[in-house]
């Protein structure tokens, strides 16, 4: 569970991120308050919802078993375990 919180919390860092590293390649300075103002982190806020969001729809859309697939869980035969598959 771990792993899809943290690719989430990277997406929605990822504009600061870029932010941050556009600051940095113009010289601006990245440490300067003027350079993060509420409307600009506003705008950065937005965009990195709009960017979860998208990933969210695209996760639903294209990954996960085709439609009317049947989930057979795990279970025992001849006392070996059976992985769960899709059919």
């Amino acid at each position: 569970m771990i792993r899809p919180i943290l690719t989430e919390l990277a997406l929605f860092l990822s504009p600061f991120a870029a932010y941050a590293l556009f600051l940095w390649a113009t010289r601006a300075g990245v440490l300067d308050v003027s350079a993060w103002s509420l409307p600009r982190l506003t705008w950065l806020t937005v965009v990195a919802l709009l960017v979860v969001i998208v990933s969210f729809v695209v996760l639903a859309e294209f990954t996960g078993a085709p439609p009317g697939s049947t989930y057979v869980p795990a279970h025992l035969e001849n006392g070996r375990l059976v992985p769960g598959v899709q059919k």
